[in-house]
């Protein structure tokens, strides 16, 4: 009987965790299709593997959602960003109970050779191209409005 208490425990966590702040970036170029914007692949061995996504990552306390994307940029590209607008910012809640508060800023400009520092593969996507990418779940309803035309 013990045993069926403790996975009952580990469920209620589950569905009880706190919501996550994150930033990501959409690092902008004009390509010869048009805009096209960096995407990054996660690795095999990650949670939701091989899945598209845009560069970024958790706000730690303290930081503001700019001085955040700035570090995790610097962090997994090797860049120091000017980080521009917020363009969207989505509330996503997985399956798993997980939440995330997601802000999404507009870099246009960068120093600094981009590096792949923590991803399977990236490359730079035509807007139009990004909704035949494999993305997180928490990206698809901006991918569909940065294809349309939406956003920028």
């Amino acid at each position: 009987m013990r045993e069926a208490i403790r996975k009952l425990d580990r469920h209620v966590d589950a569905i009880h965790r706190p919501l996550r702040l994150v930033v990501a970036a959409l690092i902008l170029r004009d390509g010869e299709s048009g805009v096209e914007v960096l995407i990054c692949q996660r690795k095999p061995d990650q949670p939701m593997s091989l899945k598209w996504e845009f560069p970024g990552g958790k706000i730690e306390q303290g930081e503001t959602s700019e001085d955040a994307l700035a570090r995790e940029l610097d962090e997994e590209l090797g860049i120091t960003a000017a980080i521009g607008r917020q363009v969207a910012r989505i509330r996503h809640k997985y399956r798993n109970g997980g939440a995330i508060d997601l802000q999404f800023f507009v870099v246009n400009e960068y120093t600094g050779a981009l590096e792949n520092r923590i991803f399977n593969d990236m490359r730079w996507a035509p807007l139009k191209a990004l909704p035949s990418y494999d993305f997180l779940a928490a990206d698809l309803g901006l991918i569909r409005d940065l294809s349309d035309g939406k956003l920028l």
